[in-house]
């Protein structure tokens, strides 16, 4: 069937073009690179920056506005999670109990559908039996998204024409346009869950009143309740029909101004009315607040637009731009005192898609670098011009269909998915090239007697089913990452789909599309003399017009054609106008190399960068045009020593096991997102000014950081489910600039320089580097002239030469006296961690119990002794401070309150009242709605002394003050109050020195802690129980699943090699490959962590930092890695072991002279593809292992075991047939 189709397609090559067409067009409509398409519909696939990794959860949030945390917790939180704990699929719940309201965060298996799980917790909701909560607790779920949907934070802003800030708005103001106007319409943008408030005044009317005049007229709280309530009514009185026609009746009743509040009637005495006004003061005053937004060091309004879960983040994000383009001309603005014309803009301080963009762009041109180097690989060592473009062809369309199985299958794009095409690469190659090169040497065979096509269907046929076995074991050896699960499954189950659909896409290209297109490029028919002539004419005319566009295109297209024009006037041979054509072809895309892959950086010239390009591909290739010159005389000689060379991939296979036991261990390298998440906290009992007071201090020493573009903090929550911070601990957003200036697409622009290398300004004058860091961004941008031909502006300083640099700076800054330091954290990062863990931080210590103070006091315990601990960041440990919050505990006596004839509920209403205020009702102003307070005025509740003078009414006589119906004390007690699975819980944070891997330190601090508790240093309360958590629990369920589903692919493996050869011999031949390359991929492992290696200048530039070199742990990216390189391992062992049987059955040696001889032959007729493949494997990931950009940290470990493994296993291609060579003497010494 398989050989069927070729044959039909290369005798049908119509068919093949018609495919071809359709999958460039599809492709091209479903990539996710922000292409142009021209006349083409755009349907990209969904894209991120990452995979959600979260656990599947819910949010079940109820409002119990002034309770405690200790009331939230007895009355809410425990009976809610107890009835929530019996829901089919729940994992585990875990809870917090704050002021005023309580989270319930329930995680379901991974299996449970997401709307499944939301439609039985409404159902568990709305068949609470009754009296299991208080009346009037409404316990709600929470929106449709996890804490990774935060992914547009945005500010509202007065601002002029020109963009610069003016002010001249109230915060209340802002907030309530934000409230009423820009929240709603930003809601309604497609893919939307929530757009959540924060910053800013929430206005309201606020009753205050005076309570000597309420004894005075005898009047008590519930009295005015009852007043202000009653003024704030709207009815409907049916219709009256008036001259036949119909009347709708209203009684107009709302509450529109103060005077109408002041006017309302409390009571009356001897015809007179006592009002409002009479007993207290009517004023427009700002509500409580749990949260605070400042914008480097002014307090502002914003909101965070929260994405639905499985919405695609960037298709949300245009949305709400496109919303906000719609809805800014509708804005407010209000002409300032100077005249000028202060506009509400929307002004945007978190944007994902700059990240996601850049992690796309990485991609992109790591792909098109890689395709690149593959194209110049082929070229060079394949040596024929038609052979190249055939292989090189095969790339980008089998990248194409790759997108169209994306969208199809619903895979995302993100930096781990796509990598999947960039490690395959190599073997999408592999295919074309050996099929490639079979052709050419089957034409070359012809005499002549076959036809093209019966030539070019015998070369398929023969490799194709080498072709579809290498491959298949590719595809098979990442059976163990779709077995998966958790958060590694979800990171990783997208990289296999791609990677499979990318050789499957390579199978299909080089089976049915290839052969059609080799058949039609070697056809032996001869274009006329005439039309030869037109076609090199219309060369050397376009690269003329080409000139215009770009003159290294142009100089191409003129050069082609004159090669083409001399050798149809016969001036020079085909032979060589094929080389001519060759040194232009490669000279252009080294060139082209030099020009966007930039390996020396952006600051070294192009020809420093083409020098090095042109040394590292050229010595590379240089160095396997060796190999093979060499490989038969080397080859011969490890005939004749076989112990002595077998020793050698002995050792290999030994030090990379030894190097495997003594790597670090860790889940993932950390995504460089481009911003920072500051998130220290301060001491549990500060209060509102307090905490402003510092996040503004925060914020100012991070704005006076020059790398700093925007920082944004947040102290508290916004008026969301997915925010329970308390107002004690901080989120500080840091944008940082990048390291040089970017146009409007993300991409890093030139600008004009003079013959000085001063950069020119558009007033004429010039800016020397030595001045560019007294210069920002903003100023620079403006008066910077773009220049393609020009130099990069860079925004750091000098001393600043990576992130972890800014975060240093940021770190020295923020040490303020009352506040904690934080962990390296950044916001996808951040979020991840907590749906993961619960926690802000990647490793901590769960500590269970039932007592908060034996928890807290065992918590700090812990975090003096983590402190010891090897591996582990002093400054970033710290224990939960539970127990800290100041109450003022009312103790009301109840013998006392019997005498009065009053009941607890009544004093208690008095207090909520007059101390906390109630909003009694809301009043309707429009679109607009404020509630209106009732509670005494602030100088009269300010301290204890005043609470005592609050006046309660008894049932006979004159109101009471409370100092006769109660004590007041003080009190320490819980600020949050966390549980997990109903028992109460403290973490204590910490984090790894930089240079530990995270699973080393949490063993470091297992074993330190252990080690304290046997030599009786530190002792287990009773009842306390502890357990670390974190992200490297992730590490260690991976780890467990791969050791079992690992060695099964690796059977499945050699299954698919004995059913290719019917050999077990033959099979564990092949198999070796995989051993010697594993052991490859950890030596190459432990050469990255050597200082030595490498460490050495070249054109200014150190090796080490070109290659980003550093040491690497052991983690799920680089486990990986190695699953890649278990598939293309035996791809040269699977060609050479081919052609060793089909040599030895053709010659049948008898003897040990003509088995080597056979082994000779073979290994001489396979070792140009085999090398080829591994070449192209190799140079390959050169851009990936130079990459800086966004999402390069984590292509570069899953890059590392296949670029030393493959390295490594060159020397497989001596042990194949050393072993087949020994196997056959075996056999032949027992035969005789």
């Amino acid at each position: 069937m398989l050989n069927k189709s070729i044959k039909f397609l290369i005798e049908n090559k119509l068919v093949a073009v018609l495919l071809l067409v359709l999958f460039i067009g599809w492709g091209t409509v479903n990539a996710p690179f922000n292409w142009d398409t021209g006349f083409l519909p755009s349907n990209p696939v969904a894209v991120d920056a990452i995979p959600d990794i979260g656990e599947n959860q819910q949010i079940v949030f109820t409002k119990w506005d002034g309770r405690s945390p200790q009331d939230i917790e007895d009355q809410i939180t425990y009976p809610l999670t107890t009835s929530l704990l019996g829901i089919p699929g729940v994992k585990t719940i875990r809870s917090s109990s704050m002021f005023g309201f309580s989270s319930i965060y329930i995680i379901f298996e991974e299996d449970i559908e997401f709307y499944w799980s939301r439609s039985r917790i409404l159902e568990k909701l709305n068949s609470l039996p009754s009296g299991l909560l208080p009346d009037g607790v409404n316990p709600a779920l929470g929106p449709d998204a996890t804490g990774l949907g935060q992914i547009f934070w945005y500010t509202l802003e007065g601002r002029d024409e020109k963009g610069n800030v003016t002010g001249g708005w109230d915060l209340h103001e802002l907030r309530s346009i934000q409230d009423y106007y820009v929240k709603y319409a930003l809601s309604s943008a497609s893919g939307v869950s929530e757009v959540a408030s924060i910053g800013g005044y929430v206005q309201e009317y606020q009753v205050d009143v005076n309570p000597e005049l309420m004894r005075q007229y005898n009047i008590g709280l519930h009295h005015i309740v009852k007043a202000v309530k009653e003024s704030n009514k709207d009815i409907g009185a049916q219709t009256l029909e008036i001259n036949q026609a119909e009347y709708l009746v209203r009684g107009l009743g709302y509450v529109k101004s103060i005077s109408d509040i002041e006017n309302a009637v409390v009571t009356s005495e001897d015809y007179t009315a006592i009002k409002i006004k009479d007993i207290g003061k009517v004023s427009l005053g700002p509500a409580t607040r749990r949260g605070l937004l400042d914008k480097e060091g002014a307090e502002v309004v914003g909101a965070v637009v929260v994405a639905r879960y499985g919405a695609n983040p960037m298709e949300v994000i245009n949305n709400v731009k496109e919303k906000i383009n719609e809805l800014s001309a509708g804005l407010p603005s209000k002409v300032l005192s100077d005249g000028r014309t202060s506009q509400v803009t929307i002004v945007p301080f978190y944007d994902r898609t700059e990240l996601i963009q850049e992690t796309l762009g990485t991609l992109n041109e790591a792909l098109t670098l890689e395709i690149l180097i593959t194209i110049l690989v082929i070229i060079i060592m394949v040596f024929n011009l038609r052979a190249s473009v055939l292989i090189s062809g095969l790339l980008p369309v089998a990248v194409l269909m790759v997108f169209i199985a994306m969208k199809l299958f619903n895979v995302d794009a993100n930096i781990v998915a796509l990598s999947g095409i960039a490690i395959a690469i190599g073997t999408m190659v592999d295919v074309g090239v050996i099929l490639s090169e079979n052709i050419i040497r089957h034409l070359d065979e012809d005499n002549g007697t076959q036809s093209i096509n019966t030539v070019v269907y015998n070369a398929t046929a023969e490799v194709s089913g080498a072709i579809v076995t290498a491959v298949m074991t590719t595809i098979i050896s990442f059976i163990p990452v779709f077995t998966m699960i958790g958060a590694e499954g979800k990171l990783f189950r997208p990289l296999a789909f791609t990677k499979t659909f990318a050789l499957t896409a390579s199978i299909i290209v080089a089976l049915f599309l290839i052969p059609p297109f080799a058949a039609f490029l070697f056809r032996k028919k001869s274009i006329k003399t005439h039309f030869k002539y037109a076609l090199n004419g219309v060369l050397i005319v376009l690269g003329i017009i080409a000139i215009i566009y770009g003159y290294w295109l142009g100089l191409i297209l003129i050069a082609f054609g004159i090669i083409a024009l001399l050798s149809t006037q016969n001036k020079i041979t085909e032979k060589q106008s094929n080389l001519i054509n060759i040194i232009i072809c490669t000279t252009a895309i080294v060139f082209l190399l030099a020009e966007y892959w930039r390996p020396l950086g952006v600051d070294k010239s192009i020809f420093w960068n083409l020098i090095f390009v042109s040394v590292i591909c050229f010595g590379l290739l240089g160095v396997f045009s060796l190999f093979i010159k060499y490989y038969t005389r080397i080859l011969r000689w490890c005939l004749d020593n076989k112990l002595l060379f077998l020793s050698v991939p002995t050792a290999i296979v030994i030090a990379g096991f030894f190097i495997m036991k003594n790597t670090g261990k860790e889940f993932m390298p950390s995504l460089n997102e481009g911003s920072f998440l500051l998130m220290p906290t301060s001491m549990p009992h500060s209060g509102v000014e307090e905490n402003k007071r510092v996040l503004q201090q925060l914020d100012m020493a991070v704005a006076s950081i020059p790398e700093i573009e925007t920082v944004v903090g947040k102290a508290g929550r916004t008026e969301s489910a997915l925010d329970p911070a308390p107002l004690s601990m901080y989120e500080n957003i840091i944008q940082y600039k990048p390291e040089y200036m970017l146009n409007e697409n993300g991409v890093r622009q030139r600008y004009k320089v003079n013959d000085d290398g001063e950069y020119v300004l558009k007033n004429g004058m010039s800016l020397r580097a030595e001045q560019r860091e007294a210069w920002q961004s903003l100023k620079a941008k403006e008066q910077l002239i773009p220049d393609d031909d020009g130099e990069f502006y860079r925004n750091w300083r000098p001393e600043i030469q990576s992130p972890d640099d800014i975060w240093n700076e940021i770190v020295k800054v923020t040490k303020l006296p009352g506040v904690t330091s934080a962990p390296k954290l950044q916001p996808i990062e951040t979020r991840l961690v907590m749906l993961q863990t619960g926690m802000r931080a990647p490793m901590g210590i769960k500590v269970k119990g039932q007592d908060l103070k034996q928890i807290e006091a065992f918590g700090v315990q812990l975090e003096d002794i983590l402190k010891q601990a090897e591996g582990v960041k002093d400054e970033a440990v710290f224990a939960d401070r539970i127990v800290g919050k100041p109450y003022l505990l009312i103790d009301i006596d109840r013998e006392k309150i019997a005498r009065y004839g009053v009941t607890i509920e009544e004093v208690q209403n008095v207090l909520k009242v007059a101390v906390g205020g109630m909003v009694l009702t809301q009043t309707v102003e429009g679109r607009e709605r404020y509630g209106v307070r009732v509670r005494y005025p602030r100088e009269l509740r300010a301290n204890p002394t005043d609470l005592k003078q609050i006046y309660v009414p008894v049932e006979k006589g004159s109101p009471v003050p409370l100092s006769e119906l109660a004590t007041i004390k003080y009190e320490q007690g819980p600020q949050v109050i966390k549980s997990e699975d109903t028992f109460l819980v403290g973490y204590v944070l910490f984090d790894k020195m930089d240079g530990f891997a995270e699973v080393n330190v949490v063993e470091n601090a297992q074993t330190l802690i252990q080690e304290k508790i046997d030599n009786g240093e530190l002792v287990v309360p009773k009842g306390i129980n502890y357990q670390f958590t974190g992200t490297y629990e992730n590490q260690l369920r991976a780890e467990k699943t791969l050791s079992v589903v690992v060695p099964l692919a690796l059977a499945i493996i050699f299954l698919i090699l004995y059913f290719q050869f019917r050999s077990v011999g033959t099979s564990l031949m092949v198999f070796t490959g995989i051993a010697v390359a594993f052991a490859g991929g950890f030596i190459m492992i432990w050469l990255y962590g050597q200082g030595w290696f490498l460490n050495f200048n070249v054109f200014g530039e150190n090796l080490r930092d070109l290659f980003q070199m550093h040491p690497i742990n052991l983690s799920v990216a680089v486990w990986v890695g190695f699953i890649a390189l278990f598939g293309i391992a035996t791809d040269d062992g699977v060609v050479m072991a081919t052609y060793l049987t089909q040599t030895f059955d053709r010659n049948t040696p008898e003897n040990k002279k003509e088995i080597r001889a056979s082994v000779v032959e073979a290994g001489e007729k396979r070792i140009r593809p085999c090398l080829i493949t591994t070449a192209t494997t190799i140079l390959a990931l050169l851009p990936v292992l130079t990459s800086t950009g966004r999402g390069s940290d984590i292509m570069i470990p899953m890059a590392i075991p296949s670029f030393g493994g493959m390295l490594i296993a060159l020397i497989t291609l001596f042990v194949v047939p050393v072993l087949y060579s020994w196997k056959a003497e075996v056999k032949l010494k027992r035969t005789v």
